[in-house]
Parts: structure tokens; C-alpha cells; sequence
């Protein structure tokens, strides 16, 4: 790293820290960006003088609005929306919607960010959002979560439009909120739109969208252990989560040949020794899509496995690790364990699921590593075919859905191959997915002008 790319990155951060304080998750994404891509901003000066980094990171429009709903006992509650629209310039905003206690403007901010330049990556031309609320559904009635979404979504209607800004599901977030978002949405603008992805099949939803995010993660997987001449075949691999995007990770990897050991979810993870099969898949869906039920449950059911409370799986002996849950979950004290254990591949499901000091024991062993932003854009990129059929009033079939998936991953890959291949061959694919991204988003601003 030259003296001057290093002088930037501390000016740029150290205004950054001080015009958005009490934001580290929002500091750690763009620093993240910023160290890959600072030496393309020494190399194209104009992009220095168009302050395209300053413009970057400032949200086109931030919006927060107070929501109001009543329990079943009668009682008001008050929960607080977010929106942030980030970057327009590849084209309408795109990003999902978090219901979680966790959320807060730092949150959403850091997730709109990144998702800027995982939708820069898929190829369509989507450009990058994120909301949600601190409204926790777990432990609430289904007419407790309808009457929240109604409300949220009577603000957020004013905000959004198929060719302004189409959200979709995140964590806390799935097929039974985007319903009643979608209703809410559809009766107060008295229009049958695409303005929400995600949907159910039967009104407007793509094939395998519940599907697309695990699935890409093991496509992008796939493409990863190619370059050393390996597969999924007869691999050991631990999973974190057990939501959307954990339980096709781990059923694609099954159908790949690996055997999967682990799923977690906030209170801890299970570990099973003899691995995941259909069967023991169907039941982590009804547990956790149906009853909404804890993993710990799991254990319960197959006395082979092993519940561990309160810890992540990254101990457990493996050959690949999905992180599948959420930010900062893979520290650095299981970065080292999943070296010392023989891990290989290490591929983010989530959104920037491990740490700086991590991902820096990762890549310092050599380990493939690869960023969420490249990764787990296959949900994403769904999300965007789903715009495209609903366009044109057509469905695709899941055949043909798979292959623009497969084809999109494959491409993403070529991408972080190109700019992130270094000296010694070994491929950086954070620095070659922030700055394939970048690149893309960079000049689309400066074509467009001051704006």
C-alpha cells in the first residue's frame, strides 16, 4: 500500500468517524471498500477530484418514521422504520427489509452500503437500499405481526415504487411479512405492481426465490474450490443459521455430496455428527418455517446430535464453513480455530458475517475466503428476475431461473478473479468484489453528472 493510499484511507475514515459517530458497523463496511478500492482512486485522479468516495457514502435520502400498532391485549406499541436509499445509479433501489431488535440507523446504513455494491455485481441494473424496524416477531401472534407490517408499510408506501425503490425480505422478514406488506401496500396505492420481491408464487413470485441466496452461496462455493481443483464432494461442512438462507445452504451442499454437521440460531447450534439428510432438512423447515420453533429443538429429535447453548460452530471440524446468520459472527477466535481445524474455504451467506481481524487470520493462511457482497448476491439477483417477470407478466420456470442464477454467480466470480487475483495468485475476492463493484457504480456517477 503506497504512502498516499494510506494518508487517504485515514483522512477519509477519520471524517467519516466524525460526521456519522456511534455508527462502527457502518465505519467497518466502508472501510472494508475503501482499502480495496483507494489505489483505483490513485490511479484515476477524476474519480478523486468528482469526490465520487464522499458521494458514495452518503445516502441519497435516509428515512425513519415512528410505527404504531396494538398487541392482542389491547395495548399500544411503538416501534421506529428505517429506509435508506443509497445509491440510485445503476438503477432503482433494491435492497430487503429487517425485522429485528437489533436495527438501528448503523445497521441499515452499513447493509444499503454494501448491498450498493453486491447489486452492482449481479449484472442488473439495481441499485442499493436497506430497511427494517427493532420490531422483534419472534414470540408474536400472526394478527400481531399483520397489524405491524400494516402500519409500517402505510409510511413506507409513500417511499417506494417498482421503478423507485422494490424491496424485498431480510432477516425476520419472510414469506408471511412480505404478504401482508405487499396487501397493505396494494390497498393503499390501489395498484398490483411489482414493487415487492419475494412474493408468494401464486401472485407474482419467482421461482426459487426462497431458494436463490443458499443455492448461490454453493454456486459461488462451487467456482471457489475449482481454482484448487476441489468440490463439494465428500467435504465436511458447518453452517451458521437456520433461517432462509442456512437451510438451502445446507441443502445444496448436501446435494453437492458434502455432509453437513451444523445449524445454529441466536441461542446456540446444534452439532450432528452423522449429518443433515432430507429428512432431518424437512424437519429443520417445519421447526423453523412453520412452528418457529429454536434449533435446540433439533437435538430433542435426533439424540445423536449435540446442542451447545449460547456458542457459534466454528470449533467443530470441517472443510468448508458457511456463515449464515448475521454481522460479526465469525470472530477472531474462530477464524483460528477453522484454520488450525484444516478448513479450506470459508464463504459468507450472510451479510458481512466475519470480522475484520478475521477475515485477515483467513486470508493470512491463505484460506478462499469470499465476501457476502459476492457470495450471497443469488438472493438479490432473484429478487431482480423477479422484477423482470413481473414486468413483462411472465413466470419462468425453476429450470430456467437455476441457470440465470448459476450463470450470474459464475460471473460474479469471473469478476473477483479479475480484479482481485494478486502476485503470488492467491485471489483477494474482497478487494476483487469491492472493486469489480466500485468500478461499476463509479462510473455510472460520473456519467450522470453532479447529482
Amino acid at each position: 500500500m503506497s504512502r498516499f493510499t494510506e494518508k487517504y484511507i485515514s483522512g477519509f475514515m477519520s471524517g467519516l468517524q466524525a460526521r456519522n459517530p456511534g455508527e462502527p458497523e457502518f465505519h467497518q463496511a466502508v472501510k472494508e471498500v475503501l482499502t480495496s478500492v483507494a489505489p483505483c482512486l490513485e490511479a484515476y485522479p477524476y474519480l478523486l477530484d468528482g469526490k465520487i468516495m464522499e458521494r458514495m457514502v452518503e445516502p441519497e435520502r435516509v428515512i425513519i418514521f415512528r410505527v404504531p400498532w396494538m398487541d392482542d391485549s389491547g395495548e399500544i406499541q411503538i416501534n421506529r422504520g428505517f429506509r435508506v436509499q443509497m445509491n440510485s445509479a445503476i438503477g432503482p433501489y433494491k435492497g430487503g427489509i429487517r425485522f429485528h431488535p437489533s436495527v438501528n440507523l448503523s445497521i441499515m446504513k452499513f447493509l444499503a452500503f454494501e448491498q450498493t455494491f453486491k447489486n452492482a455485481l449481479t449484472t442488473l441494473p439495481m441499485g442499493g437500499a436497506k430497511g427494517g424496524s427493532d420490531f422483534n416477531p419472534r414470540g408474536k401472534s400472526d394478527a400481531e405481526v399483520m397489524r405491524f407490517c400494516q402500519s409500517f408499510m402505510t409510511e413506507l408506501q409513500r417511499h417506494i415504487g417498482q421503478d423507485t425503490d422494490v424491496p424485498a425480505g431480510d432477516i425476520g422478514v419472510g414469506g408471511r411479512e412480505i404478504g401482508y406488506l405487499f396487501g397493505q401496500y396494494k390497498r393503499l396505492r390501489d395498484e398490483f405492481s411489482g414493487t415487492l420481491t419475494g412474493k408468494g408464487f401464486a401472485w407474482g413470485g419467482s421461482s426459487l426465490r426462497p431458494e436463490a441466496t443458499g443455492f448461490g452461496v454453493c454456486y459461488f462455493a462451487q467456482q471457489m474450490l475449482a481454482t484448487r481443483g476441489e468440490s463439494f464432494e465428500g467435504k465436511t461442512v458447518v453452517v451458521s443459521g437456520a433461517g432462509n438462507v442456512a437451510q438451502y445452504a445446507a441443502a445444496k451442499a448436501m446435494r453437492l455430496g458434502a455432509k453437513v454437521v451444523t445449524l445454529s440460531d441466536s441461542d446456540g447450534f446444534i452439532f450432528d455428527p452423522d449429518g443433515l439428510d432430507e429428512e432431518k432438512f424437512a424437519y429443520v423447515q417445519q421447526l423453523k418455517n412453520v412452528a418457529r420453533g429454536r434449533i435446540k429443538e433439533y437435538a430433542a429429535k435426533y439424540p445423536a446430535s449435540t446442542y451447545y447453548p449460547g456458542e457459534r460452530p466454528w470449533g467443530i471440524k470441517c472443510d468448508i464453513a458457511l456463515p449464515c446468520a448475521t454481522q460479526n459472527e465469525l470472530d477472531a477466535e474462530g477464524a483460528q480455530k477453522l484454520v488450525d481445524n484444516g478448513c479450506i474455504c470459508v464463504t459468507e451467506g450472510a451479510n458481512m458475517p466475519t470480522t475484520p481481524e478475521a477475515i485477515a487470520i483467513i486470508q493470512g493462511a491463505k484460506l478462499l475466503y469470499s465476501p457476502g457482497k459476492a457470495s450471497n448476491a443469488g438472493g438479490v439477483a432473484v429478487s431482480g428476475l423477479e422484477m423482470t417477470q413481473n414486468s413483462i407478466r411472465q413466470k419462468w420456470t425453476p429450470e430456467e431461473v437455476d441457470a440465470q442464477l448459476h450463470r450470474i454467480m459464475t460471473d460474479i466470480h469471473e469478476a473477483c478473479i479479475k480484479y482481485g487475483t494478486e502476485e503470488d495468485g492467491y485471489v483477494n475476492y474482497v478487494k476483487g468484489a469491492n472493486t469489480a463493484g466500485f468500478l461499476k457504480v463509479a462510473g455510472a456517477m460520473m456519467d450522470q453528472g453532479l447529482v
